[in-house]
């Protein structure tokens, strides 16, 4: 099963410093069809306009990944963690039982991100904040794990989240395929953050997302330069 969700039929929130697209209903954007895929709840596409951003607000039992796309976004936290994560680096918050976190574009230029939610796998514990880089040159070609609920992942350097599932990157040239084994009973969300791409034989533009169930295998292929966001989760 792939429900493709074009650009351009996404939820839409547009005020002076934020655009945002919604894959799920989120917000004031609600359609029944897009609550969660499995333990995905949230995936957001935000452009935020510079010296701007989300003001202090808190959040519980949610596990938050940032993928930065273009520009950064500077995190501070009521657990006094402090970091700013650049163009392809990745941040992940881990609710738990409650945190206060805000996200601000301190530079001059637009920051644009993914914001994924996903459901943890217990409720409650302590919260954490952490940010990593994964350079695109080491994932060109292959899908690398970004973050992660699995020990073997977190071992070779994804972020720990609190859930059986991993947040993947990919950067394939045009032309070019990969592949990645979903296995049975698992829900994906794919979304292509630049470029185009098929899916098991079915079209990515840029940005669209793509929810997959009952796919083993996610066959790829670039049909423009493309650089790749998937979620892989129960």
């Amino acid at each position: 099963m792939i429900d493709v969700r074009r650009f351009n039929s996404l939820g839409t929130f547009d005020n002076d410093w934020l655009a945002a697209r919604y894959h799920f209903s989120f917000s004031g954007y609600h359609d029944p069809k897009r609550t969660q895929w499995g333990a995905i709840r949230v995936w957001n596409d935000d452009a935020i306009q510079p010296k701007t951003g989300f003001a202090p607000h808190s959040h519980a039992d949610m596990e938050i990944i940032t993928y930065v796309r273009e520009g950064a976004i500077t995190h501070q936290d009521s657990l006094g963690n402090k970091g700013r994560t650049e163009a392809g680096d990745v941040q992940v918050m881990s609710a738990g039982r409650g945190v206060t976190h805000a996200e601000y574009n301190l530079d001059d230029e637009v920051t644009r991100l993914f914001q994924i939610w996903i459901l943890p796998k217990t409720r409650g514990g302590e919260p954490y904040w952490g940010a990593a880089k994964f350079p695109k040159a080491e994932r060109a070609g292959k899908f690398v794990t970004l973050a992660s609920g699995f020990g073997e992942d977190q071992a070779a350097g994804a972020l720990p989240i609190r859930q059986d599932a991993r947040v993947l990157g990919a950067t394939v040239k045009a032309g070019e395929r990969t592949s990645y084994d979903l296995g049975a009973g698992r829900n994906a969300y794919l979304v292509v953050a630049k470029g185009a791409a098929t899916v098991n034989g079915v079209a990515l533009g840029e940005r669209d997302g793509a929810a997959l169930r009952d796919e083993p295998v996610l066959d790829i292929t670039a049909s423009a330069d493309a650089e790749l966001v998937l979620v892989d989760a129960p």
